[in-house]
């Protein structure tokens, strides 16, 4: 008898790349010499080739995979404020005019984001629905409110609280959240063609992508960088380092720094618009506020959900990832049962200590990295300020700019804490601490 299970031929690649399959390129020859070597070819190192080439820069993206492999083609597409740290955690850490800062400039990202697209004319299923925050703490929810009012007060942000009947209405069907936060300006996109067609532009203005190119070492060479892949060096007068989650042993200071995390996704088998609707009524994407978050989304067109998180403790299984993560839909959307899973895949995003992102310069090589899972929209703007930065534009400047950079002591890029902290944070969400 076939196997009607829920996960029967479940296929363990991101669903995003039906629609957008990862490009082949054509292998050339490398130059010998660029003005700018960018390495990766995700949404911060294709923003600043885009920004870079048009400006008459020779530009050479080197990536390790196929264009776009990594987390810009497997995200679930949200673009929203960054929403890691809350803005009192921000004014705890770096006091209130440099936490309003903060937030005004992750606003300023998502507005970059949707005008980019719409400018550009990339046909990525752009979608101004805003986004839905759901919570299943009581103080959260007033903390939610209370930023929200500083928030409209201080820079005009868009948003509204949505008691739980009014969600269940209106938002999102399940008793595991008490309400939430509408923020009315954000959107959502199908990330991967978003990538794709950001590619297309970097290679129509001029600039040359590598793939299947592993950049091995980066040293100080003529006044510049000599940039040393297995198909040999590039001279580059600047670098700019777009790894995010995958910085290896590349650059040590980074590594230290940054931490890959990993997270899964799952889609379910085309769906009756009805029964879309029984768990998202507005059709509009969500995110939650538990230490081990979850995102739930409608497919761009309509047909299918699409749920992510991390339910896995070392993330290097697909199947495994996917089983689990369809237990926790099902725990949160019960009327979901017996709904079939299509896909699931695993991806790396990039953390930091303290969960923020951060851009400056390291032995005189640009980066940019550390979006917490929030990249769509401040990956994007990271990646074309860090290119006005090597412009000398006088715009080059943002409030990540110089924000301490921690680490600690033993970390050197291996996360060998996470699997504690996800216990440590599951105990968290289950005590609603």
């Amino acid at each position: 008898m076939a196997d009607r299970s829920p996960l029967a031929g479940m296929k363990l690649e991101p669903y995003w790349w039906e629609a957008a399959p990862r490009p082949s390129l054509a292998a050339f020859e490398l130059p010998r010499r660029v003005d700018v070597a960018v390495v990766g070819s995700g949404y911060t190192g294709l923003n600043a080739a885009l920004t870079l080439a048009r400006a008459g820069r020779e530009v050479l993206v080197l990536e390790a995979e196929s264009a776009g492999w990594g987390a810009s083609s497997r995200n679930q597409g949200h673009i929203g404020l960054f929403t890691r740290s809350s803005l009192g955690d921000l004014e705890r850490r770096y006091g209130r005019s440099r936490a309003l800062a903060l937030v005004r400039e992750g606003q300023a990202a998502v507005d970059f984001a949707i005008d980019l697209i719409e400018r550009e004319g990339i046909a990525c299923f752009l979608r101004k629905s805003g986004r839905f925050i759901a919570t299943a703490r009581q103080s959260s929810y007033e903390a939610l409110a209370r930023e929200g009012e500083v928030m409209a007060r201080e820079f005009g942000f868009a948003c509204e609280m949505v008691p739980r009947a009014a969600m269940l209405e209106r938002e999102l069907v399940s008793d595991a959240y008490i309400g939430g936060q509408v923020r009315l300006g954000e959107a959502c996109v199908h990330g991967a063609l978003f990538q794709s067609g950001l590619l297309d532009r970097v290679l129509a203005a001029g600039a040359r992508v590598a793939t299947e190119t592993r950049v091995n070492a980066i040293a100080r060479q003529d006044g510049g960088f000599a940039v040393t892949s297995p198909r040999g060096t590039v001279l580059a007068r600047d670098v700019v380092l777009a790894i995010d989650a995958l910085p290896g042993n590349l650059v040590p200071w980074l590594s230290r720094r940054v931490i890959p995390a990993g997270a899964g996704g799952i889609a379910t088998e085309p769906l009756p618009l009805e029964r879309i609707r029984s768990v998202l009524p507005g059709l509009r994407p969500v995110v939650d506020t538990w230490k081990v978050g979850n995102s739930l989304r409608p497919s761009p067109d309509h047909t299918r959900l699409i749920f992510g998180g991390r339910r896995t403790m070392l993330d290097s299984d697909a199947a495994t990832s996917g089983r689990r993560l369809q237990a926790k839909l099902l725990e949160l959307f019960p009327q979901l049962e017996g709904v079939g899973i299509t896909h699931s895949w695993l991806g790396k995003v990039g953390y930091t200590f303290q969960t923020m992102p951060h851009t400056g310069t390291v032995d005189g090589m640009h980066y940019a990295t550390g979006y917490c899972g929030y990249g769509v929209a401040v990956a994007s703007y990271l990646g074309h300020k860090t290119a006005q930065r090597i412009l000398r534009a006088n715009d080059a400047a943002t409030a990540y700019d110089d924000l301490p950079f921690e680490t600690r002591p033993f970390y050197r890029g291996r996360p060998w804490f996470l699997p504690a902290t996800l216990l440590w944070y599951r105990w968290l969400d289950a005590t609603k601490r």
